[in-house]
């Protein structure tokens, strides 16, 4: 691994020279690969305290869903930009809690895609963000831990109300992970929450393992007033 890794250190040059730096959520030229400009950095809204979706669901949200997360967002779910894995994950990371020496570490069970969704896109985006924050130490990997087993229709515009009538039962927890994920702690991992009915089925999916705690973590949260949401910028 350390030989592939200097290779593609000394690859670097070549590649920046080949397609130059850009900010993934502007355009704007940049200095790496793997960076924003500096105005899309202070124009994130990065939360300074976790939020609670409820009082058994904290939320661990690296940034408010603004103009420039939105960017981001589409860029590395509908415009292929997966290498923005690495960029969002140390984000959401520095506003999860540490894990204490000794303590065994949380599993880090993404947000699953229906098997037709995956085809189309050929990433489940929660996934490559849930092996990313596992290379940070933020947990131990479980991708099959939950499966959607029902097809359901773009979330996106639709209300709170039909958003959880659409994935009633959509959503249910791996009879072969039933065990591993019994009295541990949970982190469901995404890349968006928006109004927490996807989050809310897979709780209710993982509550049949009897985890110790369930938590979210993702890169962006919509705002919502009644969190009292508190921001600071990056």
């Amino acid at each position: 691994m350390a030989v592939v890794a200097q290779f593609a250190r000394s690859m670097r040059p070549i590649v920046d020279l080949v397609y130059p730096p850009r900010c993934p959520a502007c355009g704007a030229g940049i200095a790496s690969q793997d960076g924003l400009c500096l105005e899309c950095w202070s124009n994130l809204a990065v939360l300074s305290e976790p939020l609670a979706e409820n009082s058994a669901m904290p939320v661990y949200a690296a940034t408010l869903y603004n103009e420039t997360s939105r960017s981001l967002v589409l860029a590395y779910k509908h415009g292929g930009r997966i290498a923005l894995s690495r960029l969002l994950a140390r984000l959401i990371a520095a506003r999860m809690p540490e894990v204490p020496v000794g303590a065994q570490m949380p599993l880090l069970v993404p947000v699953p895609l229906h098997r037709w969704r995956l085809w189309q896109r050929g990433f489940n985006q929660a996934g490559l963000l849930a092996r990313e924050l596992g290379k940070l130490g933020m947990g131990e990997v479980l991708i099959d831990g939950l499966v959607r087993h029902r097809r359901t229709p773009n979330l996106g515009g639709l209300g709170r109300d039909r958003r959880e009538r659409a994935l009633m039962g959509a959503i249910a927890i791996n009879p072969a992970r039933m065990t591993t994920m019994s009295g541990r702690d949970i982190i469901l991992v995404d890349d968006v929450l928006t109004s927490g009915a996807t989050s809310r089925a897979c709780f209710t999916a993982i509550r049949r393992a009897q985890p110790t705690s369930v938590a979210v973590a993702c890169f962006a949260r919509v705002e919502d007033e009644r969190l009292g949401t508190k921001t600071r910028k990056t």
